[in-house]
């Protein structure tokens, strides 16, 4: 299309596109798919993003060049196939330029781990395989924030390694931890920044932390989930409730509650203590000087510690600080002067 340069501009459309976009709701290609792809086979992950967006049906002749020509995408590099992605999954609704990605064997090419997602979990989930689910919680997400949405992508990545058959159910024990691994491995090798590796890994690495509480939010469970969460703790909030696609209405209210819990826990311990940065209520220097011992592995430790007591009892001021890094000093046969 174009639009000729007049006094009254008229749109040039000799491949009637817009009519296609507007009203058919159709996408082809102007030439025949085979010659648009072999130009730029990147053009194939495009035509997901357009089905997506603009909620168009491809034109068959388009879906069997896709399939055909779906090998040609190892000579695009990692960074295009990265924007790509990135801007399909921007889409408010990307399922369907998802699915089109699955079905035509397009994400085989650099997302292997989609397809297998395409594998049964149990029932009480509202979508009977892993992929569709997936594919669910990324919609379910804020389609203005790629963090999320990558690991809503990625976060069940890991469940296909970890399946197993446990009196008559299936299990994914520790999909978490593998999810996330493979997660760091992907995206490295789609060229993603390091900066956004480790946000969605991590993540991904905690997914399930919601779960492990299910008992109620002691000070201490609160204290360990800001912290294990840092920055990404709005994002992780975020994404663990868009997880929920059970059509069990009494799980999906009792999983609400529970995180609506937990988000009120922490503005309540917002207002008794510094949350945001929990660190031990001694430095580095006020151990060795205390202790009066040079720079060893013995100050990392009793830092671990004294940071275990933090995230456990609360604040600590630094008189009973000193009392419980001699009380330490002395379980490890440490002697003050002894370097």
């Amino acid at each position: 299309m174009a639009i000729e340069v007049l006094s009254e501009p008229v749109l040039v459309d000799p491949h009637n596109g817009l009519e296609d976009l507007l009203v058919n709701k159709r996408l082809r290609t102007p030439q025949s798919p085979e010659s648009s792809f072999a130009d730029d086979p990147l053009r194939m992950m495009r035509a997901a993003r357009f089905i997506a967006r603009f909620g168009l049906t491809p034109d068959a002749e388009l879906v069997e060049a896709v399939e055909a020509m779906a090998s040609r995408m190892e000579i695009v590099s990692a960074e295009r196939i990265r924007d790509e992605l990135s801007k399909l999954l921007s889409v408010p609704d990307c399922s369907e330029g998802l699915w089109f990605l699955s079905r035509t064997g397009l994400s085989d090419q650099f997302l292997p781990e989609l397809n297998s997602m395409q594998l049964e979990q149990d029932p009480i989930h509202q979508h009977k395989d892993v992929l569709a689910h997936t594919i669910a919680v990324i919609n379910n997400t804020d389609h203005e924030d790629v963090i999320v949405r990558l690991a809503a992508l990625f976060h069940d990545v890991g469940k296909p390694k970890t399946r197993s058959f446990e009196s008559g159910g299936v299990s994914f024990h520790h999909h978490e931890v593998v999810g996330a691994r493979m997660t760091r491995a992907r995206m490295t090798a789609l060229r993603f920044s390091n900066e956004v590796i480790e946000d969605v890994t991590q993540l991904v690495y905690l997914h399930l932390r919601i779960h492990t509480y299910a008992m109620g939010w002691s000070d201490k469970a609160v204290r360990r989930y800001v912290r294990d969460a840092g920055p990404l703790l709005a994002q992780l909030n975020h994404l663990q409730r868009c997880d929920c696609t059970t059509r069990n209405k009494r799980r999906a209210l009792a999983l609400d509650r529970r995180m609506d819990e937990l988000e009120r826990r922490i503005v309540e311990l917002r207002e008794q203590e510094e949350l945001d940065s929990i660190r031990p209520p001694l430095d580095g220097r006020q151990v060795m000087e205390h202790l009066r011992i040079a720079p060893s592995r013995a100050i990392g430790e009793a830092l671990d510690y004294l940071l275990e007591l933090r995230l456990d009892e609360g604040p600590i001021d630094e008189e009973e600080a000193f009392r419980l890094l001699d009380a330490w000093a002395e379980t490890k046969g440490i002697v003050r002067g002894e370097a």
